[in-house]
This record gives C-alpha cells, structure tokens and sequence, in this order.
C-alpha cells in the first residue's frame, strides 16, 4: 500500500514527460537591429545572435500592433485589436480579455507552474492572479544627474555613471534565473519580460562606449519620402514633431548610439539568462521562444518611436529553440505575426487550442522553415487602419480609404508607394483580400481602475 501510495504521489509531482518548460522572453521596443538580421551593421548582439543560433530564427516576424499595449495583448490572448477592441496604450485591456482567454490561463489549465516578472503585460494594467508567481518589486532606474542632458525632447537618453545591477531589468533576470535553477514538481511557464530597450537609452557609460559617436552612422533615410505617403500616413509619421526636433537640435546620432547602448546592455542580459538555462536542470525539456513587441523608427520616413504601419514599426525578432523539434541555425523567411506565438506553444507543449484565437500554429514552420506557409503578416494600428506584410508585398489601407503599397524585394526602405500605379491593381486586390473583417469599436475602460491606470501612464507617457 506503502508503494502504491508513493507512485501516485509520484504521478502528480513529477513534471509530465511529453510536456516541455517554456521559457518566454519579451523584449521592449527591439526593432530588427540585432545581428543576425543583418539589418544595421553597428549593432552588437552576441548573445542575441547565439540564441538565434540555437534553433529557428524568423526574418520576417511582425507585431500584431505597434504599440506596447495592444501588441501584448493580442499575443497573450491570441486575438487581434479588431476583435478585442484595445487598440492604444490609454485602453485597459483586462475587461475586453478575460482571464479564460489568456496564454497564461491555457497553461495553467493544463498542469503547468505559470509565474513571471518584468514587463509582459503593459505595465499601466497588471492582473497578477493571471500568474501562479510574479516578482512584484523589480526596482526602479538611476536618475540622470541634474546639469547633465537627458535626450532631445520627448526621445531620452543619456550615459550613466551607474552599474549593470542598477537597472530593474537585472533584477527581472535575477527572478528568472532564480526560477531556473530550482526543482520544480510541475512543467513550468516561466516570463521574462526585459524593458530595454525601450526609453528611457539610461544604461552605463561602458555601452555607449562599444559604440563611439564618431563611427555611428544614421540609418538608411530619403528627404521627401514622405512626398508620396497619403495624408493618413502622414499623420500617422508627425514629421514636425520628433524629428523636427531631433534635426534642429544636431544630436540625430546621439540618439542612434544610445538607442543602439541600450539594445547591446539587452544583449548582455540575454546573456546572463542564456548562462543560466544551459546551467539548468531543466534544459533538456525546456522550449524557448524570443520576441520583441514592436519595432521601432529612428528617424526612417522622418518618424520616430512605434505608432505606424510601416516595416521599421512592425518587424521585431522572433526565435523558436524546442528539443526535438527545430534544429540549430535554422532560418524561416516565411512572413508571420505574433498572433502565432500563442497557438504555437499550445501545440508544441501538446494543450488544448483555444476556440477564441485568430492566429495559426507555426508547428510545421519550426520542424521545416521552407515548408510551405499562405498566411501574411498582419498588423493594426487604431481603428480600421491595418498592414498586409507578404514576403514580397506590404499593403496599408487606412481608415479613410488612404492606401500604400511597396515592392519589398525591390524597395526594402519602402521609398516608392505603388498604391496608385494601375499596373499593380491586382496586387493590391489580392493583398486587401487579408484584410481583416472584424473592426469592433474601442473598448471601454474599466472606471474603477481607470484613474489607478492615468497615474501610471503618466510616467511613461513621455517614454512612450
């Protein structure tokens, strides 16, 4: 009886063999400037680079929206802004998502320890019975000295006199080291969500310098080429704003090396969590899976930050590493959005799918990048305005009926819209055919945590 008993408690403590640990890595405003997308050559990502190394890397991955709020909850819930309604960053995504719906709520339905730090959800809305275990104190920022320049108006940044350990990111990671190391009785599903490097570009003097001022060179950049953007679009870019500032103040490429300190002091924390993975006892059964929310402009099409349908707002990294699926140095070119992300992990850690999600499972992509794949990238910024990103192709249509279209293969910078050139009509019919149908309102926010929300967002608005 003894025997039997010790069995059974066995059974239920044991971490199940045919499901794989997850390791979820979010990263904070990463635009394609890691090395091995080749995008811009200064960047400095080793360790980005040799994760990318260890299994399927995407070329062409996009956000679901480029802006934090809705990006994440689209990839947490698997649904698209047309369908939840949260298109911005002032929107409380928690009534229009229940917690049923959420990744979250999927794994720990199925049997697995949930638990996480740093940013995943914006930060403005947390719902921490979400998750089995979330760090709650992750620390704060060094200050910028007083006499010493912060950025150029709303675009921040500055070399600091401050340690690696100064910053809240190293000791989000400290969490999911921690977390890695321990026996754990159940699979678990464990989030890292790294802010950098998103604003403010504070890191230590000692990034800056991997980057001297006098090599830094500004990214790929046509005066007029907002010449032939429609109105919308325009609107969207707000040339006189950021950039204008950023032009009359001189400091263009001031604000490219900080950018680019910040993303290499994120290299240097993907570092240390990749260390601690191969340390761990867990390593074997543990699937990774890396991405970014958003990509970002640096002064491409005269804007700056997320907040547009263009590639340079859109794109960011994605890798997959699973034992026994993909294999090392594995490149996928197929075009994919993050709503993928949320199905794909339910099929490779063999869960049940969710009804509710609008994203496909890329299963079949990690076990053979070159296979067959119909499925465009599809992004949404606001109501009604949306990007179709094929391999060759992306078409925008705006709200307003404002169109853009641009010949990727020969135009990767998108300096020539083709949208009104009747020769590409039937492109661009065939494009719009993906276009999502389902555009619901903006949802409502939830009044009793609405005023909480507005003190938040207060202080990260100007970062935003």
């Amino acid at each position: 009886m003894r025997l039997i008993l010790a069995l059974l408690l066995l059974a239920v403590t044991a971490p199940a063999a045919d499901k794989p640990n997850v390791l979820f890595i979010a990263i904070d405003d990463l635009n394609h400037w890691v090395g091995y997308l080749g995008r811009n050559k200064q960047t400095i990502t080793p360790n980005i680079d040799k994760l990318a190394a260890r299994g399927v890397r995407f070329t062409h991955s996009y956000c679901a929206a480029p802006v934090c709020n809705p990006s994440r909850a689209a990839l947490m819930s698997g649904m698209r802004p047309g369908k939840t309604g949260v298109y911005d960053n002032n929107q409380d995504w928690r009534p229009a998502i229940p917690e049923e719906q959420t990744l979250t709520h999927a794994f720990r339905q199925g049997g697995y320890f949930v638990c996480g730090a740093g940013k995943i959800y914006h930060e403005s809305y947390k719902r921490l019975e979400d998750w089995d275990d979330y760090m709650k104190n992750e620390g704060g920022l060094p200050k910028v000295p007083k006499g010493q320049s912060d950025g150029v108006g709303g675009i921040k940044f500055a070399a600091l006199d401050c340690k690696d350990e100064d910053l809240n990111d190293w000791h989000i990671v400290n969490y999911c080291i921690d977390q890695l190391g321990k026996p754990q009785e159940k699979p678990f599903f464990l989030a890292c969500g790294i802010h950098k490097p998103h604003m403010p570009w504070n890191v230590p003097k000692k990034y800056y310098d991997m980057h001297p001022l006098d090599k830094i060179e500004l990214p790929p950049y046509k005066k007029d080429d907002l010449a032939d953007v429609p109105p919308a679009g325009v609107k969207m870019a707000k040339p006189d704003g950021d950039h204008a500032e950023m032009i009359k103040s001189g400091r263009w490429k001031e604000a490219i090396q900080g950018y680019l300190a910040a993303v290499s002091y994120t290299d240097m924390l993907i570092g240390r969590l990749m260390e601690a993975y191969d340390k761990s006892p867990h390593k074997a059964n543990t699937a990774i899976v890396f991405w970014g929310d958003h990509g970002w402009h640096l002064g491409e099409k005269d804007h700056w930050r997320k907040f547009a349908l263009w590639e340079e707002a859109t794109r960011a990294p994605l890798i997959w590493v699973v034992p026994g699926l993909t294999k090392p140095d594995s490149v996928c070119e197929r075009t994919v959005d993050f709503t993928s992300v949320f199905p794909t992990l339910t099929d490779v850690c063999g869960l049940p799918t969710p009804a509710h999600l609008e994203g496909k499972s890329i299963k079949s992509l990690l076990a053979d990048p070159a296979s067959a794949w119909d499925t465009p990238a599809v992004t949404t910024f606001g109501l009604n305005n949306h990007a179709v990103r094929t391999e060759g192709w992306r078409y925008i249509h705006y709200a307003n009926g404002d169109e853009e279209l641009y010949n990727e293969t020969t135009d990767p910078y998108e300096w020539t819209n083709l949208a009104k050139d009747p020769q590409y009509s039937g492109t661009k019919a065939e494009l719009a055919k993906h276009l999502p149908t389902l555009n619901n309102p903006v949802a409502g926010a939830d009044k009793s945590e609405e005023k909480k929300a507005k003190k938040l967002l207060k202080k990260t608005k100007a970062q935003e």
